[in-house]
């Protein structure tokens, strides 16, 4: 039987290792991909207010 031992004396790789089980798989998927469709919160990369860089002399 193992001895307990709290998670924040472990050393960084055991704690890298716990860590890493306790995180979902995303099977496969990359969610930076997938399109929500007709989602008004979500993020618009393009410019608001587009700047011109016309210079009226």
């Amino acid at each position: 039987m193992e001895k307990f031992v709290s998670f924040e004396k472990l050393s960084k790789k055991e704690q890298k290792k716990i860590n890493s089980e306790k995180r979902r798989d995303w099977n496969g998927l990359n969610p930076v991909t997938r399109i929500a469709p007709n989602n008004k919160k979500a993020y618009k990369r393009k410019a608001k207010h587009p700047q011109t860089n016309d210079i009226d002399d």
